[in-house]
């Protein structure tokens, strides 16, 4: 058989803009940490298989044989009327007042995203985000070739002072701010959450700073603690964009995500959705908005949130009887992630391979940083692995910090020797 050269003839072809176009941390652990010996505590995975899926079937089955021309016809680059009024149904929950026209159905909140970074940034743009920030964000403001400057936080979330002195200093630089990102509710990869002071200051900094906000909230409505947090976008209309997904809430594999924004931009991105895809799956739209109209969607979202809050539970108890002095860990009240920090010295991603050697897998906190920070910070999810499953995991990855606690004391700070290999490409995992 003819050898094939894995070298990519076509590299003095493509844009600028492509050149950095780079796996995400996520996805090089994706192969192996699907492996069954290994606890994975590595994807953010929704534990869809608590649906009644029977139900969902007979749902969806009759849907097609009584509107299935219609299911599997094109639809309006905007989505469904009547899906995105069932969408300010959802967003009422969490203090929005919106109407379905200022609404755009898009391909998960991730090509929300990607439609605005394009409508927005051009080449050298500063956007800022705060530090850490979603991988699927920071890829996305790559390939535009953005420029992210990190904002900090804390277990409040987004710290506005820094905010307000990073923004001052780029006014100084004479440089434009085409947004802030955020996700200020059970943050990804922290877990921690923006309190309501803070979210009153990061409006008025920035509206005093002229800076359009996107609120990117998949995990607002899984609190474990009480009712939805107040969103941004309920306190603004003008000056926030919002985005949603039922990712979380229904199920990722239906890919139906959405946009709330002013009407100049909802404008601008049906235009852009067009030139995209033409349209939507209408298929995944009208199965969604009949179970938003049919199925006792809030009765789901509950059960989902007392599914992921014993996990969680597991996960920080797990987390603080069995690991050694040294590690930090936030403590979400809501979401899926935890945002562990490792003992000095400690390298996570060095630390990687030989987690997959112990089986057991997180993400390296590297990915979650455009300026390559992170390196002593790993993100843990408890959504996907039962609560036995996780203790096991927390169990696994103790004995391999302990390890790397010892090889650090024999060999010295950065001197560990690598282990192994990660980097198998495999989907992408938000």
């Amino acid at each position: 058989m003819e050898h094939r050269s894995r070298t990519d003839v076509h590299i003095d072809r493509y844009a600028a803009r492509a050149q950095g176009m780079v796996a995400s941390e996520i996805r090089a652990l994706f192969a192996v940490a699907s492996r069954p010996e290994v606890v994975s505590l590595a994807g953010g995975m929704p534990f869809v298989s608590a649906l009644p899926l029977d139900l969902v079937g007979d749902m969806v089955g009759d849907l097609v044989a009584r509107r299935g021309a219609e299911m599997l016809q094109y639809a309006s680059a905007q989505g469904d009327p009547v899906l995105r009024e069932r969408i300010c149904d959802v967003m009422a929950l969490e203090g929005i007042r919106a109407t379905a026209d200022d609404i755009v159905v898009t391909v998960g909140a991730q090509q929300a995203l990607d439609l605005l970074t394009r409508i927005f940034v051009d080449p050298g743009d500063v956007v800022l985000a705060e530090a850490p920030s979603y991988v699927g964000a920071l890829g996305t403001f790559a390939a535009y070739q953005a420029d992210v400057v990190h904002v900090p936080l804390d277990d409040d979330g987004l710290i506005p002072e820094a905010l307000r002195e990073t923004l001052e200093r780029l006014r100084r630089e004479r440089r434009r701010v085409k947004f802030l990102y955020t996700v200020p509710t059970f943050q990804n990869p922290a877990g921690v959450t923006l309190s309501a002071p803070r979210r009153r200051e990061v409006l008025e900094i920035c509206a005093a700073y002229d800076v359009l906000i996107i609120e990117d909230n998949p995990y607002g409505l899984l609190s474990f603690d009480g009712p939805p947090m107040r969103t941004l976008r309920a306190d603004d209309a003008d000056r926030v964009i919002y985005l949603g997904s039922f990712s979380k809430t229904i199920a990722s594999g239906l890919r139906v995500g959405w946009a709330l924004a002013p009407h100049g931009v909802r404008a601008k991105l049906v235009l852009a959705a067009e030139s995209a895809m033409l349209s939507h799956s209408n298929f995944c739209q009208l199965a969604v908005r009949e179970y938003l109209s049919t199925q006792p969607w809030r009765a789901q979202i509950k059960s989902f949130q007392e599914l992921y809050r014993e996990r969680r539970d597991a996960m920080l108890d797990a987390l603080g009887a069995l690991m050694p002095p040294g590690c930090t860990w936030t403590r979400p009240r809501g979401g899926f992630f935890v945002w562990l920090t490792l003992p000095e010295g400690l390298d996570a991603k060095a630390m990687a391979p030989r987690a997959i050697a112990g089986r057991v897998a997180y993400v390296p906190g590297t990915g979650f940083y455009s300026d390559g920070a992170g390196h002593a910070q790993l993100r843990l999810s408890y959504c996907y692995p039962e609560p036995a499953r996780v203790r096991e995991g927390i169990r696994r990855l103790a004995s391999v910090v302990e390890q790397e606690i010892q090889l650090r004391d024999t060999f010295g700070t950065g001197h560990a020797p690598a282990q192994g290999g990660v980097d198998t490409p495999g989907p992408e995992l938000s």
